[in-house]
């Protein structure tokens, strides 16, 4: 590769990691080989969370929503990226190898979402009770199968199930000094002792404290030390989705990442808010009963909350060359 191809792949990179990740972690490493024109994608132990995420599920999920993007930014610049997932089993942090190659055509069906990978943002805000047109919803659980993932829309008992759900993990957290520290390692309201103002949950993307109600969005201001936060009620009955696969080993946690990220990048272009609820599918005593034993996912790895609503603001991101390496 020359110095004008490295280039084009570090604007990918820089697409590749405003993709989703717990508590904003950003659990990725890339590293170019400049004589083979592979990117190597790599897990960050680092950035791993052992009490929330103690299989690295989550991590692989983030990787894999960053996987998605760098494959639709190459495509925007008329390049192919053709990804290996886990092509080193003995080393379980190798996440994938992705083969680059410049074609100058783009394929159509990834290049239309480019638009939406910097305008994505989780909303910790109120959505309305406006229902999302049945068309949408189809168009997303479309989007998922051609990742190899299924998309629930469940119906109205199981939202009910999965809310309950939701809100028996705050219980589960509120009790567990273990997971509070955990989690604050990774929220910046501005105190001493905080970790790199460039990761984890600034205090302006916490969104309203709830009123009245639980509400469907994790409330990383717990302790409720940030002065004048606004209130607000949301909605009775969240619309939301399951993403699920058959299995639930490594490399469906990626293809499940894959396609979280491409359901939610055209739910952006589709004009819909979007927030991730994980806080059940980190306790093993409840993520096996977010399934609807009637469908044909095996296995929950995110539920997302859609509707119409303020779109959330940017997180931050870190420098592109802190996680980006050139061989």
């Amino acid at each position: 590769m020359n110095e004008h191809d490295t280039a084009v792949v570090t604007s990918m990179v820089e697409a590749a990691v405003t993709a989703p990740s717990m508590h904003n972690s950003q659990p990725w490493k890339f590293v170019l080989s400049t004589g083979t024109g592979v990117l190597a994608v790599y897990g960050d132990p680092v950035r791993s969370m052992p009490v929330g995420d103690p299989d690295n599920r989550g991590l692989h999920l983030g990787c894999g929503a960053a996987l998605f993007n760098l494959r639709v930014a190459a495509s925007h610049r008329g390049w192919t990226a053709r990804p290996e997932l886990l092509p080193h089993p003995s080393d379980s942090w190798h996440l994938a190898d992705v083969v680059l190659q410049e074609t100058g055509s783009p394929e159509s069906e990834l290049s239309a979402l480019y638009p939406a990978v910097r305008q994505r943002h989780t909303s910790r805000f109120p959505f309305s009770d406006e229902e999302i047109p049945t068309a949408i919803l189809d168009g997303l659980c479309a989007a998922a199968l051609l990742e190899d993932c299924l998309l629930t829309v469940p119906g109205a008992w199981h939202t009910d199930t999965v809310m309950e759900l939701v809100h028996d993990s705050e219980l589960f957290e509120s009790a567990s000094t273990s997971m509070r520290e955990e989690i604050a390692t990774w929220t910046r309201t501005g105190r001493p002792g905080e970790g790199p103002s460039t990761e984890g949950i600034p205090s302006d993307a916490f969104g309203p404290k709830q009123f009245g109600v639980s509400a469907p969005t994790r409330d990383f201001d717990t302790p409720h030390n940030m002065p004048n936060r606004a209130e607000a009620a949301f909605e009775k009955r969240p619309q939301i989705a399951l993403l699920g696969t058959a299995k639930d080993r490594p490399v469906d946690w990626l293809r499940a990442g894959q396609a979280l990220q491409r359901v939610l990048l055209q739910a952006t272009l589709d004009g819909l808010a979007t927030s991730l609820m994980s806080q059940p599918l980190e306790w093993p005593e409840l993520r096996s009963f977010a399934r609807d034993p009637s469908s044909a996912t095996g296995f929950v790895h995110m539920l997302l909350r859609l509707g119409y609503g303020q779109p959330g603001a940017a997180t931050p991101r870190r420098p592109v060359d802190e996680a980006f390496t050139i061989r």
